[in-house]
C-alpha cells in the first residue's frame, strides 16, 4: 500500500507541474493579447478554471503528506506543499499584472486607432496576427508537454492498478495459509490425543497383567503352600 500511496503522490505533483505550465502560458497569452476585450475574459476564464484545479490538486497533495507514516516524509511533502502554494501565489500575482498590462495596451491602442485611422488599425492587425501565431506556437508546444504528462499520468495509474491487484492476490494467499494453519493445528491436537490414548491404553493392559500375574502367583500359593 506504501508504494500505491507514492505513486498517487507523484501524479498528483505531475498534475501540479502541468497545471503550473498551463496557467503560466496563459498568463503570458493575456500579456500579449491586444484586444479587445472579449478575448481578454475569455483568457481569464481559462485562468480561473486552472487555478481551481490547480489549487484542488495542491489541497489533495496536502491531504497526501498528512496521511504519511514517516516523520521525515511527511515534512518533506509538507515542504513541497508550501512551495507550491508560494507558486501559486506568484502567478496570481503575475495575473493580475498581465490584466493591467493588457488593459492599458487596449487603451492605448483604442486611443491610437482614434488619432491614426485606418494605417494604424492595419498595423495593429497585423502585430495582433503576429502576437496570435507567437502565442500559438507556445500554446502548441506547452500542450505536447501537456500529453507527454498525460501519458506519464496514465502510466502510473495503470501502475497503481497493477499494485492493487497483487495486493489482492497476495490477501488471498494469506487466508488460504490461514486456512492451511487451522488445518494443521487440528491435526496436531488429534496426533497429541492419539498419542495420549496409546499411552493410556498400554497402561491399563500392563495393569491388568499385573493383576492377572498376582493373582496366578496368589492360587498357586494356596494350593501349594496352603499352610502359609
Amino acid at each position: 500500500m506504501a508504494a500505491a500511496q507514492d505513486v498517487h503522490v507523484r501524479i498528483c505533483n505531475q498534475e501540479i507541474v502541468k497545471f503550473d505550465l498551463e496557467v503560466k502560458a496563459l498568463i503570458q497569452d493575456i500579456r500579449d493579447c491586444s484586444g479587445p476585450l472579449s478575448a481578454l475574459t475569455e483568457l481569464n476564464t481559462k485562468v480561473k478554471e486552472k487555478f481551481q484545479q490547480l489549487r484542488h490538486r495542491i489541497q489533495e497533495l496536502e491531504q497526501l503528506a498528512k496521511e504519511q507514516d514517516r516523520e521525515s516524509e511527511k515534512q518533506a511533502l509538507l515542504q513541497e506543499v508550501e512551495s507550491h502554494k508560494k507558486q501559486m501565489l506568484s502567478n496570481q500575482t503575475s495575473w493580475r499584472k498581465a490584466n493591467l498590462t493588457c488593459k492599458m495596451a487596449i487603451d492605448n491602442v483604442e486611443k491610437a486607432e482614434l488619432l491614426q485611422g485606418g494605417d494604424r488599425l492595419r498595423q495593429r492587425k497585423t502585430a495582433k496576427e503576429s502576437l496570435a501565431q507567437t502565442s500559438s506556437t507556445i500554446t502548441e508546444s506547452l500542450m505536447g508537454i501537456s500529453r507527454m504528462m498525460s501519458q506519464q499520468v496514465q502510466q502510473s495509474e495503470e501502475a497503481v492498478q497493477s499494485l492493487a491487484t497483487s495486493s489482492r492476490t497476495i490477501l488471498d494467499a494469506n487466508e488460504e495459509f490461514k486456512s492451511m494453519s487451522g488445518t494443521i493445528q487440528l491435526g496436531r491436537k488429534l496426533i497429541t490425543k492419539y498419542n495420549r490414548r496409546e499411552l493410556t491404553d498400554k497402561l491399563l493392559i500392563f495393569l491388568a497383567l499385573a493383576l492377572f500375574l498376582a493373582t496366578v502367583l496368589y492360587i498357586i500359593k494356596k494350593r501349594l503352600f496352603p499352610f502359609l
